[in-house]
């Protein structure tokens, strides 16, 4: 089951480099359940509509920034947890932060995180 929920993540992470609107929507639909919960301390926000709209737009206020896994993964049951930054590539990060996701049938149900 780790493994699962490490692959998930990493998807996860991916999916916020993905700057193509169209590719973006579709890997969203794919990792995130219909009714995905996300929160952060910017927002809480519920369905893939909103997530994905989240995303570009954070995408559009760190331009050329990368988001990477910043720790392993740990795990138990359906529950992950993780820390990750941004910031440009090779360079040092602007931000990082802490999560923690739930995946429900290997898919993204709910993520809350935290920055630090």
């Amino acid at each position: 089951m780790s493994s699962d929920i490490t692959t998930v993540v990493k998807r996860y992470i991916e999916a916020w480099n993905i700057v193509d609107g169209d590719e973006r929507r579709a890997a969203i639909e794919e990792l995130f359940t219909e009714n995905v919960e996300y929160a952060d301390p910017n927002v809480h926000i519920e369905g893939r509509a909103a997530l994905d709209a989240y995303i570009a737009e954070t995408q559009k206020q760190l331009p050329g920034s990368v988001f990477a896994l910043a720790s392993e993964v740990s795990t138990h049951h359906d529950l992950g947890r993780f820390s990750w930054q941004v910031g440009p590539a090779g360079g040092a990060p602007l931000a990082v932060g802490h999560d923690f996701i739930a995946v429900e049938n290997g898919r993204v149900g709910r993520l809350y995180g935290f920055f630090s």
